[in-house]
């Protein structure tokens, strides 16, 4: 073998590249490939993406040196507004909201661009002595029990302990392994862009339920040419969407306003429009022989809550906790009994987001008026239940998951 690692992770996007920032910051030699190029430093346009970062999640970003790395302030959540309704009508004088500060929060979480993310961890990675970074490249897995051969197209070859498959929904090393998925579908679109808007946002998130899926308007910090910015994660039915999609961009806006209302003043589009198909997704098993899962090649949910990439990074963390250990005891960092304990560790909460947030949309999606009467009194209940609301804004920060 040319080189040998502990770990060797496959796919360097987010999940996959705070798994290897976390290794390598412990001393923990990992190697990370991907197919596409990662320059340290990137200087993009900005494009309307943006993930929204629990505060758990911004702990585990701190820990792997990524959250001071990033080159374009995140924006917090302050507050947290609830609604139900129909489009082109006023919002529902029921309604949810949700302040950080009455847990002793300074905010539920951040809104980051996704360059800025990008940027910080392309550069993070080629920082640490512990990591090695092969991109762009093609590898060739192969697992047995005593350890992995990876073969670097044009490349050395590399031996390591324990592969970790960070390719996303189609994963090829999961396909690879023979482990089998659970899909479902939601005949839904989901559409993504950022807006400038004449008034500030003050902090305040938006979440508003539609027949056609959840609509939330999210605060960003300000950015080149633009004040004032929000995040629009928009959710339609297939055919809805695709007429939406098609418009020009005054049109465009026009039915973003209709959506969110005029309390942001003017609003105007920045960047692109981005748009997928919505679906959820769940691993039958997390690992195989020297071989782990994690973000979306193990789960994928509906966006109906903004937590598919924190889950991801809530098994990034747990993993690296438990290679860290296994490592400084002298032990197998890719052994079935630490991958066991990383599935058990994981599969709980990704099974319960997932349950809780396919039965959100189920919920919500629709205009039924027998369901729309339920989601008022429910609503109702939670805003007057102090208990209850406590216990939706903890789960909000990611402050239920042991995070960090």
């Amino acid at each position: 073998m040319d080189e040998e690692f502990d770990a060797c992770i496959v796919g360097a996007g987010p999940v996959g590249g705070i798994l290897a920032c976390l290794l390598a910051e412990a001393g923990v030699r990992v190697a990370i490939i991907d197919r596409a190029a990662l320059p340290p430093m990137e200087h993009p346009d900005f494009d309307g993406r943006a993930y929204a970062i629990a505060a758990g999640s911004k702990r585990v970003l701190e820990a792997a040196g990524v959250w001071d790395a990033l080159p374009y302030p995140a924006g917090g959540i302050g507050d947290i507004r609830v609604s139900d309704g129909r489009v082109g009508r006023p919002a529902s004088p029921l309604f949810l909201h949700f302040a950080a500060a009455d847990v002793g929060e300074a905010a539920f979480g951040w809104m980051v661009e996704a360059r800025s993310l990008r940027m910080a961890l392309n550069a993070r990675m080629h920082d640490l002595a512990a990591l090695r970074v092969f991109a762009p490249a093609e590898a060739a897995v192969e697992r047995h029990e005593a350890g992995a051969t990876v073969r670097i197209a044009g490349g050395p070859v590399l031996a390591c302990r324990l592969v970790v498959a960070a390719e996303g929904r189609g994963s090829p090393l999961r396909e690879q392994a023979g482990i089998a998925v659970t899909r479902m579908g939601y005949d839904q679109t989901g559409i993504v862009c950022a807006i400038g808007h004449e008034r500030p946002h003050g902090g305040t998130a938006l979440e508003h339920f539609l027949p056609g899926g959840p609509f939330a308007q999210l605060p960003m910090a300000p950015t080149e040419g633009a004040a004032n910015v929000s995040a629009i994660v928009w959710t339609e039915r297939n055919a809805t969407a695709a007429r939406v999609l098609a418009l020009d961009d005054r049109a465009f806006e026009a039915e973003i306003a209709r959506r969110l209302g005029r309390h942001l003043g003017a609003i105007r589009l920045l960047g692109r429009r981005w748009s997928y198909p919505l679906g959820a997704m769940h691993a039958h098993r997390y690992f195989a022989t020297r071989l782990a899962l994690v973000g979306d090649a193990a789960h994928g949910i509906h966006p109906i809550a903004g937590q598919g990439l924190n889950l991801g990074i809530r098994d990034a963390d747990a993993l690296a906790g438990l290679v860290i250990g296994a490592r400084a005891r002298g032990d197998d960092p890719g052994s079935e009994a630490l991958l066991r304990r990383y599935q058990l560790a994981r599969r709980p909460d990704n099974l319960a987001m997932l349950a809780a947030t396919d039965a959100l949309d189920r919920l919500f999606s629709n205009d039924s008026r027998v369901l729309r009467l339920m989601r008022g009194l429910g609503i109702a209940a939670v805003h007057r239940v102090p208990a209850l609301k406590r216990a939706f804004m903890r789960q909000a920060m990611g402050a239920l998951t042991g995070v960090g």
